[in-house]
């Protein structure tokens, strides 16, 4: 492998397993990595070397943007370290964003402008990963996914080609980039449509001990709510200080109407035992969760669970995430709104599955020491029960990096829609390194 030709040909930093500084650069937010080289290119330019070397090594490539995705953790290969292409440039509303920056960075660029974007809900979370992903945000039922509000992209191609991509510009590679995930290159800039944003209420409720007439009022209570409201219900395990047991929900309206948010809400306050902890009037950044980063000497346990898309939560599908947190001690229940905006993209207007579904639900045991085959296999089982009444899965929130998970994730149509686009534009797999899609 011919690293002198890489560092010759760049003019980022290049760090192999021999360089000083090689732990510091193979440490990402969510865990370690074992590549041949990692780049850290300080242009566009030094992406296309970096891209066409690899492509002449024969070299998977793994991007990094915010540095969540499990997919870091493979060995071998080149990682593109895209921390240094981070900028974020505003016209009006069209809003330019290097491949690099984190939510955090922009969602606080665009405040001073007034203006908003959907994102993740972490600050530390990448641009490039969560759009190319989808990208569930707290203004999906107002403007849907992230995906949704893009208007292109720059694109260093697996030939080490640069291409602007659009719905003018190779629409079927646009269409692709909207949901398919990082099979087509590497996204050097996304230029988003952005929304005004004066700011948002924000609102923190708490749950009594029977979570089941909350979680139908819950779902009921979304079927027909403004589209500026959107809201996650979370129960989770004792963890540390700053994340006590228990169900709560958050909610997010659209502005700075704190009465009208709390209207908006009224039926779900109307439970037994629901009750506002908390509510104000915030500046759309700080809404914006911290996740600590990875820690070498204290490690995440696994997770056996998953997510999936449902289209309308019966009771007994609630019943059943509701039943499978309390049979878990350990374990966590994570429900997040969509339908609105989210749902009046057509299922062939981009590649994200299940555009009907009105709920987002992930649930899971976490993988303690001493966990046996034997539950996992029963924990596994269980999910799987609930997770077959759903329409998809989203792919963001899967940790899984084998193979098995891309048929969940995309439709047979969109897989080989996508498998065609991918045969045009990476027939060799160079970007194999994500939830990949076969070239056709």
């Amino acid at each position: 492998m011919r690293i002198d030709v890489l560092r010759a040909g760049m003019t980022g930093r290049v760090t192999a397993p021999e360089d000083d500084g090689w732990d510091a650069a193979r440490l990402f937010h969510s865990g370690i990595g074992e590549p041949a080289v990692i780049v850290r290119p300080g242009s566009v330019q030094d992406v296309v070397a970096a891209v066409r070397w690899a492509a002449e090594e024969g070299q998977p490539i793994n991007v990094r943007g915010g540095g969540h995705s499990a997919w870091g953790t493979l060995p071998g290969g080149l990682t593109v370290d895209l921390a240094e292409l981070n900028g974020v440039d505003v016209e009006g509303t069209v809003v330019r964003v290097g491949g690099g920056a984190t939510w955090g960075a922009v969602a606080a660029t665009l405040a001073e402008h007034g203006l908003g974007i959907s994102s993740g809900d972490t600050a530390s979370v990448g641009v490039g990963g969560l759009t190319l992903g989808g990208g569930i945000g707290w203004m999906v039922r107002a403007w849907g996914l992230a995906a949704d509000q893009l208007l292109g992209a720059q694109l260093v191609t697996p030939a080490g080609e640069l291409a602007e991509v659009s719905a003018a510009s190779h629409p079927e590679l646009f269409w692709a980039l909207r949901g398919g995930g990082g099979n087509f290159g590497v996204v050097t800039r996304f230029d988003f449509r952005a929304h005004a944003l004066p700011g948002v209420v924000f609102a923190e409720l708490s749950v009594p001990g029977d979570v089941r007439p909350v979680l139908r009022a819950l779902r009921d209570t979304l079927r027909h709510a403004p589209r500026e409201l959107t809201v996650t219900y979370m129960d989770v395990p004792a963890m540390d200080p700053s994340a006590p047991a228990g169900a709560t929900i958050t909610a997010c309206w659209i502005g700075e109407d704190v009465d009208a948010a709390l209207a908006a809400l009224g039926p779900l306050l109307a439970v037994d035992g629901v009750l506002v902890t908390d509510v104000s009037a915030r500046s759309y950044p700080d809404v914006l969760m911290d996740m600590p980063p990875f820690d070498p000497d204290q490690p995440m346990p696994g997770f056996i669970g998953g997510n999936t898309l449902l289209v309308e939560p019966d009771d007994d599908v609630l019943d059943a995430l509701a039943s499978f947190r309390e049979a878990h001690e350990a374990s966590v229940l994570f429900l997040r709104s969509l339908g609105g905006a989210f749902g009046d993209v057509g299922p062939d207007e981009s590649a994200f599955p299940a555009r009907n579904a009105t709920w987002f639900a992930m649930a899971g045991v976490f993988d303690l020491p001493g966990t046996t085959d034997e539950q996992r296999a029963a924990i596994n089982a269980e999910w799987s029960a609930i997770a077959a009444r759903g329409a998809g899965v989203y792919g963001n929130f899967t940790q899984e990096v084998d193979g098995s998970v891309v048929t969940r994730i995309f439709s047979p149509e969109s897989m080989a829609r996508l498998g065609e686009v991918k045969r045009e534009w990476d027939p060799r797999n160079l970007f194999s390194r994500n939830h990949n899609v076969m070239p056709v």
